[in-house]
């Protein structure tokens, strides 16, 4: 029911009547207080959701009377709003995209407000992908660039869902397209390519830890570990010769040097005291020996020293 007054206004020889009728009340203002109570006094998630959605049911159903009231807007949007809190609340914010795709109809229709609310909610679960295309659209639409949040929504796209997902070649394009110079300064748009820049080198230094630069690096390991081996194999191989060498020159000498060294030794240390004259010439004879056996085993690696 309009509400109205009546102002007499008396001028000369008569008078007018002029009826002043006041603008329509915004009477779906109480479902959004009556959600935010249940949401945020109560902590009543599901009693929160279903206020929200018989308030935009009652928006719907009263969409002729939009010209007359500019809050029905904000009050979607208020009601839209603290339907996503109710829904993440609940755990079911794998539903919010879709919910809101239900009050608005199309993801270009939807508030720049809203959108940068259900991005933030997909990061923070880390389901950005799903916004990735209702995003894209959004941004590409020529009425929503002059949305006051316009430039708020292209940076969370850029810095929250491109470059995570490694889309930097996109994230180029359109940067040079009209988003990104209608929502960036040149400025903001040299800073957004150090990012890109920044995450390419990411992304290759991702690259090379995948399995088939594994299997490089493993197959250059066995290619060192097989040269080692080898060399390992030719100093083992040297060795042995140098003992087969040292082997044949000790057969050479004769049993009977050996035997006989033994008995000097046996006679110089139990039978005769080394410090008499008489144990003199068995000390000589014995040195004699010995150094023939020195000779005979080590005199040609002498030589072929000294000739060299």
């Amino acid at each position: 029911m309009r509400s109205s007054s009546s102002v007499s206004l008396a001028g000369g020889r008569g008078s007018a009547s002029v009826r002043l009728v006041s603008p329509p009340a915004c009477p779906l203002a109480s479902p959004v207080d009556a959600a935010v109570e249940c949401l945020m006094v109560k902590k009543d998630f599901q009693a929160a959701l279903d206020t929200c959605e018989k308030g935009l049911e009652s928006l719907g159903s009263s969409a002729e009377q939009e010209e007359n009231c500019f809050k029905y807007a904000e009050l979607k949007a208020a009601l839209t709003i603290v339907g996503i809190q109710a829904l993440a609340e609940l755990n079911q914010w794998r539903g919010v995209l879709s919910w809101v795709l239900q009050q608005y109809g199309e993801t270009e229709k939807i508030p720049a407000k809203i959108i940068q609310m259900c991005i933030l909610l997909y990061v923070k679960v880390g389901e950005q992908a799903v916004m990735k295309d209702a995003v894209c659209d959004w941004l590409h639409c020529s009425g929503n660039m002059s949305q006051s949040g316009f430039s708020t929504v292209a940076e969370l796209y850029f810095l929250h869902i491109l470059l995570p997902m490694g889309h930097t070649t996109e994230a180029l394009e359109m940067l040079e397209s009209d988003v990104g110079r209608v929502a960036f300064s040149d400025e903001q748009r040299q800073a957004i390519c150090s990012l890109v820049d920044i995450q390419n080198e990411k992304n290759a230094a991702s690259s090379n830890s995948n399995p088939e630069s594994v299997a490089v690096v493993a197959t250059t390991n066995a290619s060192e570990q097989e040269r080692s081996n080898q060399r390992l194999n030719s100093i083992m191989r040297l060795l042995y010769r140098g003992l087969s060498v040292a082997s044949v020159r000790i057969r050479s000498i004769s049993l009977h040097r050996v035997f006989l060294a033994l008995m000097l030794l046996y006679l110089l240390l139990v039978r005769i005291d080394p410090a008499l004259p008489s144990a003199y010439p068995w000390l000589l004879r014995l040195h004699r020996l010995l150094q023939q056996t020195w000779n005979t085993m080590f005199g040609p690696y002498y030589r072929a020293n000294n000739r060299s």
